[in-house]
C-alpha cells in the first residue's frame, strides 16, 4: 500500500475513534444499564469497528513505524471501551469487592487507617491520588484507576514479544491478541475496582523487565556493585505490583524461580546452549521470594487465608465441582447451557491456548525455524506454566475462586506466547497462499475472536450477569437507608446481601463491624418471600427488605423468575406487615414487621 494511502486510511481509523468516544461521552447513562454494551449507542461501536479493522489490519499487515500507529490505533479503542463507564459517566461500576475496596480508600482519604494497614493497598492510594490531584469524586477516582493500570497490559505485551522475538509479525499478533483481554473471566477475574484483576495488567510490565534483563549481558549496562538496570526496573515494577495484590506477586516469583530451575538444569546438562551465556535469575528469585515473604506474612489477613486455603485443601469435598452442577443446573431452568457459556465466554481463549500449545511442541520437535535465543524464551515461559498449573491445582481444591484467578495469570503469559505462536501459524500459511492472503485469514479470525473477547471484558446479560452498574439513584438510596435506620434492624436484599453497600458508603474502619458492615445485613428467604409470606421471609423478625433495579433485571429478565417473581415483588407493595419508606427510580426500601 502507498504511504499516502495508508496515511489516509489511518487518519480515518483515528477519526472514526475519536467520533466513537465523542459520541459516548455526549451520551452518558440516565439510568441503571443492564448491558454497558446495549445501553452505548450503535454509532459509537460503528466507528470503534471501523477503527478496530484497520487498527488490526496494519498492525498484522505493516512493519516498523507503521505497524506501531496501528497498534496504537487498536489500543486506544480498547483503551475506549474499558473507559466506557468513565466516558458515559457512571457513578460507579461493581458491587462485591469494589465496593469494599471503595470503602477502605475512604478510610484512607478520612484519615480512618493508613495505606501501609491494608494488605494490597496500591488501587486505594492510586484512587486517593486521582481524588485529590483531580478534585473527582472517590468513586470517579478508582474507575480512572482501573484505566490507568490497565493500560500498561497492552503497551508491554507487544514490547515484550519485541524482545523476545524482535520486531516483525509476532509483535502484531501479540498486540491483537491483547486487546482480547484473556485474563479476564468474569469468574474470579473482573474488569473493575477488583485488586486482584488489576495488577494481572502490571505482569507484564515485570515479564518484559525480565526478559530484558536476560537479553542484556554487557558491562556497559551494569550499574554499581554489578547490578543490571533491567534488575532494579524488575524489583521496582515487582514491588509495585506487590502492592496492588501478592497473590499475583507469587505468580511472579514462581515464574522466576521457574527460569532459574531450568537455568540450572541447563548448566548441569550442557556444554553449549543460550542459556549459558544468559545471567542467571537465581538471586532475583529469593529477593522476590523475601519481597513477598515479608510484606505478606506480617499481615494477618494473608495468614487467614492461608488457613482458609489450607482447610480446603483438607476437606473432603472440591467445592468448584458443587458450584458447577448448581449453576448447570439454574442455566438449564432458564432455557441455557454450559456450553453456551463457555462458546460465548471461553472459546477464543481456548483456542488460543490450543494454538500455543500446538506450537511448542512442534517447536521442542524442531518443527519450526523458531532461532535459538527465541526459542530460549519461549522454554523458560512454556515450562514455568508447569508449576503455575500446579498452584492453579492447589487453589482448584482448596478455594475454587481462587483457582480462576491463577487463570488469569496463566493467559497473561499465554497472550505473549500467542503472538509469536500466530505469527508461525500464518507465516506457514503463506507458504500455501500469498502473504496478503494470510494476513487477510489471520485478520478476519482474530476480529472474530476480538468481538467475543471484548463483548465479554464487562458482564452483561450474555453471560447471564447483568452489568454491575451503581446509579447516582441506587447510591442515595442506600445512604438514606443507612442513615435513617433503626440500628437493631437488619437490611435484606433480594439474592444480594446490602452490607458491600455499607462498605462504601460508610467505610470499613469501625468498631462496630457486623457481619463485615456497620448493619447487620443477610438475604432473603425466597421460598417464603414467593409464598406471600413477607414478614416471616427474614428468620420471623423485623427487618428493612431493599430493592434496586438491578435486582429486578438480574431476577426477573436475566433469570426469568427462576428466585423471584414479578407477582411476589409486587405482592410486597400491598402486604400491610410492609411500609415503603424510601423510593426513588432505582431504590425501595420496605419496613418489613414480623408476625411476633
Amino acid at each position: 500500500m502507498r504511504r499516502a494511502t495508508l496515511n489516509l486510511t489511518f487518519a480515518l481509523g483515528f477519526l472514526a475513534a475519536a467520533a466513537g468516544i465523542l459520541v459516548a461521552r455526549a451520551n452518558p447513562a440516565t439510568g441503571y444499564e443492564p448491558s454497558v454494551y446495549l445501553g452505548t449507542p450503535t454509532a459509537v461501536w460503528i466507528g470503534f469497528a471501523i477503527a478496530m479493522a484497520i487498527g488490526v489490519g496494519t498492525a498484522l499487515a505493516c512493519r516498523g513505524r507503521q505497524q506501531a500507529v496501528g497498534i496504537g490505533l487498536g489500543s486506544l479503542v480498547v483503551t475506549a471501551i474499558v473507559a466506557l463507564p468513565i466516558l458515559r459517566n457512571y457513578r460507579f461500576s461493581g458491587m462485591g469487592d469494589a465496593l469494599s475496596h471503595l470503602g477502605w480508600t475512604r478510610d484512607i482519604v478520612e484519615g480512618g487507617m493508613y495505606p501501609h494497614e491494608l494488605l494490597y493497598p496500591g488501587v486505594h492510594s492510586i484512587g486517593v491520588v486521582f481524588h485529590f490531584l483531580g478534585g473527582i469524586p472517590l468513586e470517579r477516582a478508582l474507575l480512572f484507576t482501573i484505566l490507568l493500570l490497565f493500560i500498561p497490559f497492552l503497551i508491554f505485551v507487544p514490547l515484550t514479544v519485541r524482545e523476545i522475538a524482535g520486531p516483525g509479525a509476532a509483535v502484531g499478533f501479540a498486540a491483537v491478541v491483547s486487546w482480547m483481554v484473556l485474563p479476564i473471566n468474569n469468574i474470579a477475574t473482573h474488569m473493575g475496582v477488583h485488586s486482584n484483576s488489576n495488577a494481572l495488567f502490571l505482569a507484564p510490565v515485570v515479564i518484559f523487565a525480565l526478559v530484558a534483563y536476560l537479553n542484556r549481558q554487557a558491562t556497559i549496562e551494569r550499574l554499581p556493585l554489578g547490578l543490571s538496570p533491567f534488575s532494579v526496573v524488575l524489583y521496582l515494577s515487582a514491588i509495585a505490583l506487590l502492592l496492588v495484590h501478592p497473590q499475583q506477586m507469587v505468580n511472579v516469583v514462581v515464574l522466576v524461580g521457574a527460569i532459574a530451575g531450568i537455568q540450572l538444569l541447563a548448566r548441569w546438562r550442557y556444554d553449549d546452549h543460550p542459556i549459558l551465556e544468559q545471567p542467571t535469575t537465581y538471586a532475583h528469585t529469593a529477593v522476590l521470594g523475601g519481597f513477598f515473604t515479608v510484606w505478606a506474612a506480617s499481615n494477618e489477613r494473608f495468614r487467614n487465608a492461608i488457613v482458609s486455603l489450607v482447610d480446603g485443601v483438607l476437606s473432603d469435598e472440591v467445592g468448584a465441582g458443587q458450584e458447577v452442577d448448581q449453576r448447570e443446573a439454574s442455566l438449564l431452568e432458564i432455557g441455557g447451557s454450559i456450553e453456551e457459556l463457555f462458546v460465548t465466554m471461553f472459546l477464543e481463549a481456548a483456542v488460543i491456548g490450543l494454538i500455543v500449545g500446538l506450537f511448542v511442541l512442534a517447536m521442542w520437535l524442531g518443527k519450526t525455524k523458531t532461532s535459538r535465543a527465541t526459542a530460549t524464551h519461549v522454554t523458560y515461559l512454556s515450562l514455568a506454566l508447569i508449576p503455575l498449573g500446579g498452584v492453579f491445582l492447589v487453589y482448584f481444591v482448596g478455594t475454587p475462586t481462587m483457582a480462576f484467578r491463577q487463570v488469569g495469570f496463566i493467559y497473561v503469559i499465554l497472550t505473549i506466547l500467542a503472538g509469536i505462536a500466530l505469527a508461525h501459524f500464518f507465516g506457514g500459511l503463506s507458504t500455501y497462499v500469498t502473504r496478503p492472503g494470510a494476513n487477510t485469514v489471520a485478520a478476519l479470525t482474530l476480529g472474530a475472536f476480538l468481538v467475543l473477547g471484548l463483548m465479554t471484558v464487562y458482564a452483561s446479560p450474555i453471560i447471564y450477569s447483568p452489568s454491575q452498574h451503581i446509579t447516582d439513584q441506587k447510591f442515595s438510596g442506600y445512604e438514606s437507608g443507612f442513615e435513617h435506620a433503626a440500628e437493631d434492624r437488619p437490611h435484606v436484599g433480594m439474592g444480594y446481601d446490602p452490607y458491600r453497600y455499607d462498605h462504601g458508603i460508610n467505610g470499613l474502619d469501625r468498631e462496630d463491624v457486623l457481619s463485615g458492615a456497620t448493619h447487620d445485613s443477610g438475604e432473603i428467604d425466597s421460598e417464603q418471600f414467593e409464598a406471600g409470606n413477607y414478614s416471616g421471609a427474614y428468620h420471623d423478625s423485623d427487618y428493612y427488605f431493599t430493592v434496586t433495579e438491578f435486582d429486578v433485571t438480574r431476577e426477573t429478565q436475566v433469570y426469568q423468575g427462576l428466585h423471584h417473581s414479578d407477582a411476589a415483588l409486587e405482592g410486597i407493595q400491598y402486604d400491610p406487615a410492609a411500609d415503603k419508606v424510601i423510593s426513588n427510580d432505582e431504590f425501595d426500601m420496605y419496613a418489613v414487621a414480623s408476625d411476633e
